[in-house]
């Protein structure tokens, strides 16, 4: 009989948290610059990128085209192109996923809370779009003592030549 109480009372917590965290994804996507609809972003990403960037998803490990990528420029949301990361901040981990120390700027991510798998981690969001870029964690190896782990697909990379020739233009 107290497994069966214990049961349901789980089940009545996951309930309440999941109910929690759907309000706090609304209230994230009210803070956001850029909304579309979900159509609208099905439309502008990749079958992946929607994934990742819209739904939390997740790419294998050691897979994406960022991972082992170490030429010098800025890494940019592939949603809505606000500059994340610098290549100055970029690392090998040997985790599976691009590892940053450092964001480009303080305002360009929302970190929050992430209770899924059974595990509490702190999710990182794209502060322009609110489109999931991965998990910061506090084991990275440099002065800063962070690990920004980053899907490839919710990335896209502008080199420095393309970034001083766009400069020029404006």
């Amino acid at each position: 009989m107290k497994k069966v109480v214990s049961l349901i009372m789980l089940s009545v917590f996951s309930l309440a948290c999941t109910a929690q965290e759907k309000t706090e994804d609304k209230k994230k996507d009210m803070s956001v610059k850029v909304q579309k609809s979900d159509e609208q972003w099905k439309e502008e990403l990749s079958p992946e990128q929607y994934f990742i960037l819209r739904q939390a998803g997740t790419e294998r490990p050691h897979t994406g085209k960022y991972n082992l990528h170490f030429e010098d420029g800025d890494y940019k949301c592939a949603a809505c192109d606000a500059v994340l990361f610098d290549s100055e901040s970029k690392f090998e981990s040997h985790c599976g996923w691009p590892s940053f120390d450092k964001v480009a700027d303080n305002d360009a991510i929302i970190e929050r809370v992430d209770r899924s798998h059974g595990m509490v981690r702190t999710e990182v969001l794209c502060a322009n779009c609110g489109g999931h870029l991965g998990h910061v964690f506090e084991d990275g190896p440099t002065e800063t003592g962070l690990r920004y782990c980053i899907n490839s697909g919710a990335l896209d990379f502008q080199d420095e030549g393309t970034k001083a020739a766009e400069s020029k233009d404006d």
